[in-house]
């Protein structure tokens, strides 16, 4: 069986690929794609997998835009909480919660193992349904985070947190206030979480865009971003996320 995964955090995509070689030895992993533009190019050119393991949201968009020219079940990766992983299943394609276990994965490929053949319309009208869902997801978005401190739970308001950083495979935040919590969530969970006003700036940001300065071009077209809290180390955003960080922040609709 040859399996393509669509994953645009390569910590990720890695533990994905073991995880899957460890549930089927024989399955064979042709590619692993990590943007809606390298997906497009790629399946213009190579032959569709028997299955696809795809995260949602991608630095450039959502892998919809790639699913949808094909006729391929797909098993989705995602952080959504137990409500929308209802949803999921009820649409007919299976899921995987992040972090992944090797459990999962058995139980997700089972389950494909089992299905004789997808029809291309019942393929795009399920793309549709969670395309629909996700929307309304973002918009339905908490106001706070439950923050756990010693004995006692604490809500910091979304607003209130300048960012989230991940530090020796560690999130936490900081507040415009400067003031740090650990909540307990990885940075894929809480970008599910935030909304639209925080962006994914890299594998180790997460950026509300009330703390952006300003952001300055670089040499090879990446940008140097500067925000309003104290950081230890510099953010920067590669060349590929660059346009759409910049649509983004000029509050057009992604």
């Amino acid at each position: 069986m040859k399996v393509v995964i669509i994953e645009d955090e390569w910590l990720t995509a890695d533990d994905l690929k073991q995880t899957i070689r460890q549930a089927d030895a024989s399955i064979e992993i042709t590619a692993t794609l990590k943007s809606v533009s390298e997906g497009l190019s790629y399946f213009s050119s190579n032959p569709a997998p028997d299955l696809i393991f795809s995260d949602i949201q991608l630095g450039d968009g959502l892998s919809f835009e790639i699913l949808g020219h094909l006729n391929v079940p797909v098993i989705f990766c995602t952080a959504y909480d137990e409500y929308a992983l209802n949803a999921f299943k009820a649409n007919g394609i299976d899921y995987i919660l992040k972090p992944f276990t090797t459990a999962s994965v058995v139980a997700a490929l089972q389950k494909y193992k089992h299905l004789t053949q997808v029809k291309q319309d019942e393929i795009t009208r399920q793309y549709e349904s969670i395309r629909q869902l996700f929307s309304a997801t973002k918009a339905a978005k908490a106001s706070s985070l439950l923050i756990h401190y010693k004995d006692t739970i604490l809500p910091v308001k979304i607003a209130d947190i300048a960012l989230f950083q991940l530090d020796h495979e560690i999130v936490y935040l900081l507040t415009f206030d400067q003031i740090t919590y650990y909540p307990g969530k990885s940075l894929e969970e809480l970008e599910a979480i935030v909304g639209d006003d925080f962006f994914r700036v890299n594998r180790q940001f997460l950026v509300n865009r009330k703390a952006i300065v300003n952001a300055s071009s670089l040499f090879s077209r990446k940008l140097s971003l500067s925000v309003s809290v104290p950081v230890k180390e510099s953010i920067t955003i590669s060349k590929e996320k660059a346009p759409l960080f910049l649509k983004w922040l000029s509050g057009a609709s992604l």
